[in-house]
This record gives structure tokens, C-alpha cells and sequence, in this order.
């Protein structure tokens, strides 16, 4: 076992349980996270999601900002609902951005073009997302973390199969505790 992956995890699973009671302290956690996994998976030579993290080291930092402005109540960020008509933008950015990233992750020695490019262009829309305070961002991460588990378990990289299982949990948790955060 890799002692960088495990270290990741622990950093991955305070992100998300902190991430889901809505506390801002989750980007610092996130941020460690996402820095060792870029090494992590640079090495299992998938490249999308290792470029990924590079995404989402920025994008941590980004709602981290984003959440110490946002409105608040018992220190816990307020959430809304993605308005209707972005869901068409979700939709085409998801997919349009999966097979740009299959194509050309095709004309490498990537180890799994299409979920490789799927995972990593599904993260940058749910990132988004839940920068945004959006709960939809929640069954993205739901679906993503379904693939994830399939991709890091055909790498062999047990741990990090292991986090997206927990990840998987905690996305379903979290999107009932942000739907039930909407303001009525």
C-alpha cells in the first residue's frame, strides 16, 4: 500500500464530512487531498484525473473564498438550488467535456481513456456546483464516485477505491442534509 494514498484519504474523508455540515473548514482538508492525489495518480498513469486535481486544488482555494463570504447560519454555509435553466449547461458541459477528454486521453498511454476522462470532466461540473452552494451538486458526485470506485479498483489502487466507497456514502448523506438545509 501506498503510504501517499492513505495519507490522501485521511485528508479526503475530513474534506467530505466537513464539506457535508457545510463547514468552510473542508478546503483545507480538500486542498491537502487533492495535492498528494496528483502524485498518486500521475503514477497509475491516469492522467485526466491527475491533471484533475490540479483543477481542484485551484477550485478548493476558490470555495474557500467563495464560502467565508457566503451568507451563514450557525457557522454552517447557507445552500440553494440550482436554477432550471442551468441544468441544460450541466448536461452539455458534463458530456461534451467527457469525450473531448476520451479522445485525447486515447492518443496517450492512459490507462483508461474513457473512464478516466468521464470521472475527470464530471468532477470539474460538480465542482462548480458545490462551489456554488448548489445541493444538485450532490447526485453528480454520487454518479462520479460510482465510476471512480470502478476506475481505481481496475488500477489496483485499493485505498483510493476504498475513499470513493466512503466518498460514495457521504455524497448520499450529504445531499439529504443540504436538501433538507434549502431555505423553505
Amino acid at each position: 500500500m501506498n503510504p501517499w494514498e492513505i495519507l490522501a484519504a485521511g485528508f479526503g474523508l475530513a474534506n467530505v464530512v466537513l464539506l457535508a455540515r457545510r463547514s468552510v473548514w473542508n478546503y483545507p482538508c480538500g486542498m491537502a487531498m487533492v495535492a498528494i492525489l496528483a502524485f498518486v495518480f500521475w503514477d497509475a498513469r491516469l492522467y485526466a484525473v491527475a491533471g484533475l486535481q490540479l483543477f481542484f486544488f485551484a477550485a478548493q482555494l476558490h470555495g474557500l473564498l467563495s464560502w467565508l463570504k457566503a451568507p451563514a447560519s450557525d457557522g454552517q454555509v447557507l445552500v440553494r438550488r440550482l436554477p432550471r435553466r442551468g441544468w441544460p449547461v450541466v448536461l452539455v458541459a458534463g458530456t461534451g467535456a467527457s469525450l473531448l477528454l476520451a479522445l485525447l486521453l486515447a492518443q496517450t498511454d492512459a490507462a483508461a481513456p474513457i473512464s478516466d476522462g468521464a470521472v475527470a470532466a464530471w468532477s470539474l461540473v460538480a465542482q462548480l456546483l458545490t462551489n456554488g452552494r448548489h445541493v444538485e451538486s450532490w447526485p453528480l458526485w454520487v454518479g462520479i464516485n460510482i465510476i471512480s470506485i470502478g476506475l481505481y479498483a481496475s488500477q489496483g489502487l485499493w485505498v483510493t477505491m476504498a475513499l470513493y466507497g466512503a466518498f460514495l456514502v457521504v455524497a448520499l448523506w450529504s445531499w439529504r442534509l443540504w436538501h433538507r438545509a434549502l431555505p423553505a
